[in-house]
């Protein structure tokens, strides 16, 4: 089974010491960021793909639909967790952009 996404995207990303964030130039940040991103709706993607997989092998009567159900509430929260992460991002942007020099 598939664990959640905040899971996986942690799991897989390497948080940077202090110094090395220091020394850090912007685009190596970006691409750092985006990097956790890609990983994160890679996560994503395989729980909506998984329960498609379920969901047919139910049809076959392969798998029990406790199986299918809780597979397709992981893959709605971590679709709705994206959609919020995905929200303030864009929140922060136009905030910054709103902000004087």
């Amino acid at each position: 089974m598939i664990s959640p996404i905040s899971m996986n995207a942690l799991q897989t990303v390497k948080l940077a010491e202090p110094t090395s964030l220091q020394s850090a130039t912007p685009a190596e940040m970006t691409k750092n960021f985006g990097d956790f991103l890609k990983n994160a709706l890679d996560g994503v993607s395989a729980q909506e793909q998984n329960v498609s997989k379920l969901n047919d092998q139910y049809i076959l009567g392969n798998v029990d639909v406790s199986k299918v159900m809780i597979a397709a509430q992981q893959a709605e929260l971590s679709l709705q967790l994206t959609s919020q992460v995905r929200n303030k991002v864009v929140e922060a942007y136009q905030e910054i952009m709103r902000m004087q020099m």
